[in-house]
């Protein structure tokens, strides 16, 4: 992959530049994605519309479309010099961003149960996301990012490893409480209970929105601070309407859960 991005890049300071420049474009996606938000929901499960294309079988479209996530890096930290790997902070963070996409791609999609099909402009577009966000984090992290000798021990990276942890572990309790409403053969949906369920209609996304958090507080960057706002937008968003969908359809949901911020919204 070196020949490659020797040939799209004429140095190492060009490829910086729009490392920074797809840093500070996915802002700008994020801030027009919360615009549009406000009008439209992100057209996936629930919210699926014909409008937005054929549908895609939500296993294969789940892993096809998470796969560039988990095999871009897995590329660039294999088959390119990588100058920054041997690293303690980079290392501890090209980690913590391949722990989440190896569970989100190589095992979660196969243990969705049932599921709405995803609409193909959804699909499509979370497959280029996928190879976008992938290339600009690790390639950021392993050929240019530079911490001081200490920065493991830094407040920030301290707090920041903890709360990807967390927000980690609530993302993936919080699936397996959804894969698990409903018992074998039952169709509809129920009211999620247990762990951060009980405290917001949008578990899984406060635990997603923490755990990149965590991320870009470690990793002190443009770019990893653009993926956790993007991912806070689409998000919040999603668990918005989550909220206000169970309110809706359920004349007992709990009056006093809240949509992501347990106790506050």
């Amino acid at each position: 992959m070196d020949w490659l991005l020797s040939r799209l890049f004429s140095s190492e300071n060009e490829e910086l530049y729009v490392l920074d420049c797809l840093a500070y474009f996915m802002v700008f996606m994020a801030a027009c994605t919360f615009v549009t938000l406000l009008f439209e929901n992100v057209p996936y499960g629930r919210y699926a519309s014909s409008r937005y294309g054929f549908p895609v079988n939500v296993k294969f479209a789940w892993f096809v479309q998470e796969l560039p996530a988990f095999l871009v890096p897995l590329c660039l930290v294999v088959w390119t010099s990588c100058a920054k790997t041997s690293l303690l902070p980079n290392q501890l963070l090209i980690a913590m961003y391949f722990c989440h996409y190896v569970q989100r791609s190589l095992i979660y999609p196969f243990l969705i149960r049932g599921g709405k099909p995803t609409p193909v402009a959804s699909f499509a577009l979370a497959f280029v996301f996928c190879i976008y966000n992938g290339y600009m984090q690790i390639r950021y992290l392993s050929h240019y990012a530079e911490y001081p000798a200490d920065w493991v021990t830094h407040p920030c990276f301290i707090a920041g490893s903890v709360l990807w942890l967390v927000g980690w572990l609530v993302n993936v309790h919080s699936d397996h409480i959804l894969r698990n409403l409903r018992k074998p053969g039952e169709t509809g949906y129920k009211i999620p209970t247990g762990g951060m369920f009980e405290y917001v209609s949008g578990a899984n996304f406060l635990g997603e929105i923490t755990e990149w958090a965590g991320f870009a507080l470690a990793g002190h960057s443009v770019h990893s601070s653009a993926f956790a706002i993007f991912t806070a937008v689409v998000l919040a968003s999603r668990a918005v309407a989550h909220h206000k969908w169970y309110l809706n359809k359920f004349e007992d949901y709990p009056k006093s859960r809240k949509a992501l911020i347990p106790f506050l919204l």
